[in-house]
Order: structure tokens, then C-alpha cells, then sequence
């Protein structure tokens, strides 16, 4: 699949995600078929990924699909270039994560941020964990950036914290 064939396929597989949705088809294993899991996984997403953003979709507005296709073209490049298209067998703990009280350089959030970032690059995000939900995304609009360029942030700074908290901070005007 070319780099703009796997965007119109994952605009087509989200809009069924939500007709699903609201049809009453409310889980990973009933909002898609198996060629769409099959799709999602050619591209580093997890059906339980794209259920998250559209249930969020449905329930807050948001993230909206030209930011899911943000996020998820990190994600595919990632998967694609770094890993070599071969999925992880590792999936994290929900343990694994800092507290989202915890802060670095008096900032709440950024170091759970962080760590999910990571795990959303590699695909190693618990099921009952999103990149992007209801608390990541007022974190992100604070720090006056969006979901797509954190990720892209912590994927250009490697394991560097100290480079994405500096970045971070002089994005959001506090450095």
C-alpha cells in the first residue's frame, strides 16, 4: 500500500467505525470486520487504538480523524521504518507509568505523557490505556502543540527527556 493509498483506507475504516458505533456495535471485536483489523494491523494500529479514537470521537468531538491520521502516520513510519513492519510482543503494564500527578520541572502529566508516547510509537500500549484521551489532549493544547506533534517530539528526541521537557516548555512559552 503507497503512503496516501493507507489514509483514504484508514478515513474509510474510522467512518465505519463509527456507523458501527452507532448502530450499537460498542467493542474493538464488533466496530470492525477482519479485513479492517487486518488493515490496521499492516499499519502499527491496534483495532482497540482506533475504537479508543472514535468512541472518543463520538463522546467528546475529539480527537478528530485528520489528527488520528496524524498520530497514526508517526505511528506507520515508525512501525514501518523502525521496526521493519514486525509487531512487538511486548505489551506494557498500566504499572509501567508514572503517576499523572507526577511531575518533571513542576509539570504534571509530561512524564506519563512521556512514557505513552513511547509505548504508542513501539505498539506497546495496554488495552485500557489511549494515546489521546481525555487527559492527554487538554495537556497538549496547554503546551500549544497537538497529539501527532508530541509523538513527533519524543520520536525525534529518542530517550533524551531532558530534550523533549526543554522543547516542550519553550513551545508552551515557559523556558
Amino acid at each position: 500500500m503507497n503512503n496516501t493509498d493507507w489514509i483514504q483506507k484508514l478515513r474509510e475504516v474510522h467512518a465505519c467505525g463509527i456507523l458501527a458505533a452507532k448502530s450499537g456495535r460498542r467493542s474493538p471485536k464488533s466496530m470492525f470486520t477482519p479485513e479492517e483489523v487486518e488493515f490496521l494491523h499492516s499499519i502499527g494500529c491496534s483495532a482497540q487504538e482506533l475504537f479508543d479514537f472514535v468512541d472518543d470521537y463520538l463522546s467528546d468531538g475529539e480527537p478528530d480523524l485528520e489528527e488520528v491520521i496524524a498520530v497514526q502516520a508517526i505511528r506507520r513510519d515508525y512501525f514501518l521504518n523502525v521496526m521493519g513492519g514486525v509487531a512487538t510482543s511486548h505489551i506494557a503494564s498500566m504499572a509501567d507509568l508514572p503517576a499523572k500527578s507526577a511531575p518533571i520541572d513542576g509539570i504534571s502529566w509530561l512524564p506519563r505523557l512521556i512514557v505513552k508516547a513511547r509505548l504508542k510509537l513501539r505498539g506497546e500500549m495496554p488495552t485500557d490505556l489511549m494515546y489521546g484521551c481525555g487527559g492527554d489532549r487538554p495537556f497538549v493544547k496547554k503546551m500549544r502543540t497537538t497529539l501527532a506533534g508530541f509523538l513527533q517530539l519524543v520520536r525525534d528526541c529518542g530517550e533524551d527527556d531532558r530534550k523533549i521537557v526543554d522543547t516542550l516548555k519553550r513551545s508552551a512559552g515557559i523556558l
